[in-house]
């Protein structure tokens, strides 16, 4: 009786069956979404008197937590915390260490 042992090879298959790449692919949309919204829920209360804001450190952390690409759009697109030097210099140093962490991850997952 022989034995079968896949190989593991390195396609895009393995990609779509059994690999984490596709729920992390969903997190960062959700979380860039989520990111995004609280730019843009942020930047409608600043122009009502008395409304509550959401805090910086929530808007950090949503970009710490993955959501920076969404932060960044939603810094320009709503032209918000564009005066504040902390976020125009601290999102994109953010995306810099999430995108090096990525190639770091992507290179140890395919040298497996």
């Amino acid at each position: 009786m022989e034995t079968f042992l896949p190989e593991a090879v390195n396609t895009w298959d393995i990609i779509v069956v059994g690999s984490p790449w596709p729920i992390i692919g969903t997190y960062l949309v959700v979380i860039n979404l989520i990111a995004l919204l609280m730019m843009w829920s942020d930047k409608r209360r600043s122009k009502k008197d008395g409304a509550r804001r959401i805090s910086e450190k929530a808007l950090f952390l949503s970009a710490i937590l993955g959501g920076s690409v969404g932060a960044i759009l939603g810094m320009r697109l709503f032209h918000h915390k564009t005066r504040h030097w902390y976020f125009v210099w601290g999102m994109p140093a953010i995306l810099l260490l999430q995108l090096a962490l990525g190639v770091w991850a992507w290179r140890i997952y395919f040298s497996l």
